[in-house]
């Protein structure tokens, strides 16, 4: 293959819903090969947001209840969920959700407060700094519910939040077509200690946190994963400097497996349709040296998404992110995996840990057989609000820091002083600051 040519992302297998990608004996950069991820960029999508964004920042609740009606269906009375309904919710859930939800509740609680810290102090020739961290007052989390309930996110986003010490936490979902929020989600709500649930969902929902309406107060952080018209509204408000999100673009769920011939298909396979399954717009890659591999888990991901009960929408994420890529090895694999920068990455060859050392970029790693991502969705510990559309090479999962503040406090002493005047001095002279080196001359001269 010449190496400068694109491979041909038409070649499916016969009835395969991967489409392969034949990259062995590449030499060229393997990014510049990828089909290019425009979700993060999509001007037709951020166009809607946008008078999304515009009408409910100008008519409040109305604009929520006319955006909730239009796009969900739903005409709204109550936006916010009473006290009584998030309770109740409680013993409405079967008993083993209860304890599966309270569960996960302790794991990700525990994980999380491994990322609180003490403030630190710092001191050198009569300088000393303080690092305070302050959390946020309110933080905002939105739920997804449109096309599944995530209780989980409930988890994934509240917990940190309590235990970044935040005071009060804001959770938006979507209604069903009854009007009404699932009760898990509510369970949830109420064993992370939500103190106010709104049954508003997408670009809509973000609006009322980010600006506040009538019902909603708002926020100071906004954290959730969602589609892409809510993973572009997180953006948009916050260029607009109306409330602070992650760095990373929180949108359609992606996966990148890596197999090779000792990979179990069945796994592998399943791993790529747990992720598809979500929906439209999200990535679904295997990425393998072995062809027998590559076989045998396309055949799998095919059986298992015709008896699938969300067989549309794994078809749907299939049909424009589902592939195979063909390398010449692990190395080779590496670089492709840094290349699709997965929210999730699953390393199911042998001897996977021997491939850490190489992923620079992935939301998080799973290693082997009894590691999959599913498992850090919902129960591990660690966060399964993570990067997508490529963010994972400059943000991160969620995490405690993403609902605090860090402040400095200067205390210098006169010998400090003298040690920092003439530098002070000499830049703010440089740069033309005049007031900024009479601010150091005055003290200096007393």
């Amino acid at each position: 293959m010449d190496p400068m040519t694109p491979p041909d992302e038409s070649a499916r297998q016969p009835g395969g819903l991967l489409r392969r990608l034949d990259l062995r004996g590449v030499q060229a950069p393997v990014g510049s090969l990828l089909p290019a991820l425009e979700i993060a960029d999509d001007r037709a999508a951020a166009d809607t947001v946008r008078s999304i964004l515009a009408e409910v920042r100008r008519d409040g609740d109305a604009g929520l209840r006319a955006a909730t009606q239009r796009y969900d269906g739903v005409l709204l009375d109550d936006i916010r969920v009473p006290c009584a309904e998030i309770e109740a919710s409680l013993d409405a859930v079967p008993a083993q959700l209860r304890q599966a939800l309270e569960a996960a509740h302790a794991n990700i609680a525990d994980y999380h407060r491994t990322q609180v810290h003490p403030d630190t102090r710092y001191e050198r020739d009569g300088v000393v700094i303080r690092e305070l961290r302050r959390p946020v007052d309110r933080a905002g989390c939105y739920v997804p519910g449109g096309r599944a309930p995530l209780a989980s996110t409930v988890l994934m986003t509240a917990v940190p939040a309590r235990v970044a010490g935040v005071a009060s936490i804001a959770v938006c979902s979507p209604p069903g077509p009854d009007g009404h929020i699932a009760a898990s989600v509510l369970a949830a709500a109420a064993i992370a200690g939500v103190d106010d649930v709104y049954r508003v969902g997408g670009a809509q929902a973000v609006a009322a946190m980010a600006y506040g309406t009538e019902s909603v107060p708002a926020v100071d952080v906004i954290v959730g994963p969602g589609n892409r018209y809510v993973a572009l509204a997180e953006r948009l408000v916050a260029g607009e400097g109306a409330v602070g999100v992650p760095s990373a673009f929180t949108g359609p769920s992606e996966v990148a497996v890596i197999a090779d011939a000792s990979t179990d298909p069945t796994y592998a396979a399943v791993d790529l349709v747990v992720q598809a399954e979500h929906g439209p717009d999200g990535l679904a890659y295997l990425i393998t040296w072995s062809e027998s591999a590559a076989e045998a888990i396309s055949a799998e991901v095919d059986r298992i998404t015709a008896v699938s009960p969300r067989r549309a929408e794994i078809e749907a994420t299939l049909a424009r992110g589902g592939y195979t890529v063909l390398v010449d090895g692990p190395e080779a694999a590496a670089a492709v995996a840094n290349a699709v920068a997965a929210e999730h990455l699953e390393i199911m060859c042998d001897r996977p840990e021997a491939l850490v050392p190489l992923i620079r970029s992935a939301g998080a790693v799973f290693l082997g057989p009894l590691a999959p991502a599913s498992a850090g969705d919902y129960a591990a510990g660690p966060n399964h609000v993570l990067p997508t559309a490529r963010s994972a090479r400059f943000g991160s999962a969620l995490r405690v820091d993403d609902f605090c503040k860090y402040i400095h406090v200067v205390d210098i002493s006169p010998s400090g002083f003298d040690r920092l005047a003439p530098v002070v001095e000499a830049l703010a002279v440089a740069e033309g600051l005049a007031a900024h080196a009479d601010s150091i001359r005055l003290r200096r001269s007393r």
